[in-house]
């Protein structure tokens, strides 16, 4: 049965061609996973085109599997055992992949989609990172203005103590040259001492008339 032998051969052959693609389709999961950049760059379409190859292989195994079958239950001439068992591992060795191949594709899709999910993270982590920073730099701003405005206060501060010294400085400077002036005018300490005696003596000598009018008005009144 050269039919037989030509189906059973392409069955091998797809077979193992199918077997190669899906264990490089299953390896992209992890290296989606563990590589979040690689994804971005280019992972996305290098995973489509392997499992779009995939899928062709496993639906070429079906079709092949599907003619094996209509050839084992041809009455005209039915196949031998060996044949028959090798028909039904054929189609057993199909389901098993094709079970395998709709794992593998969940297992991807879980790995884009946490790929997705970290990637949504990152950027609210970024975001948040860059609000914070320009909060973090306008309250700089506002500290940094607040210490200049204390700077001017304190050099103020500082001017006015320097006028003050100064101001007292010159105050005491005139106090001494008036009393070096003083000093040296022949006389005039006795003179002022002379002034303050005769103001001393005129006080007393007013009181002394005042009190005298006061006992004659008394004494003129008592009459």
């Amino acid at each position: 049965m050269a039919d037989y032998e030509s189906l059973h051969r392409q069955c091998r052959t797809l077979e193992s061609l199918f077997d190669t693609k899906l264990t490089a389709y299953s390896r992209l999961a992890s290296t989606i996973t563990r590589n979040q950049d690689d994804i971005e760059a280019g992972s996305r379409e290098r995973w489509k085109d392997v499992e779009g190859e995939v899928e062709d292989l496993l639906e070429k195994l079906r079709e092949t599997n599907d003619e094996l079958l209509a050839l084992s239950n041809n009455p005209d001439a039915p196949p031998s055992q060996s044949m028959s068992r090798a028909i039904q591992r054929h189609g057993e060795v199909y389901q098993d992949y094709a079970k395998e191949l709709l794992r593998t594709k969940t297992n991807v899709q879980h790995a884009l989609d946490k790929v997705n999910l970290l990637s949504g993270v990152r950027n609210d982590i970024e975001a948040y990172k860059s609000s914070a920073a320009d909060s973090l730099l306008a309250e700089r701003g506002r500290i940094d203005s607040s210490h200049s405005m204390t700077d001017q206060i304190l050099d103020q501060a500082y001017e006015t103590r320097a006028e003050f010294s100064r101001q007292s400085t010159s105050l005491a400077s005139i106090n001494m040259r008036m009393t070096g002036v003083i000093s040296t005018i022949p006389g005039i300490n006795n003179l002022l001492s002379m002034i303050k005696s005769r103001r001393r003596r005129d006080s007393i000598i007013l009181g002394i008339l005042i009190g005298g009018c006061l006992l004659l008005l008394i004494s003129y009144m008592s009459r």
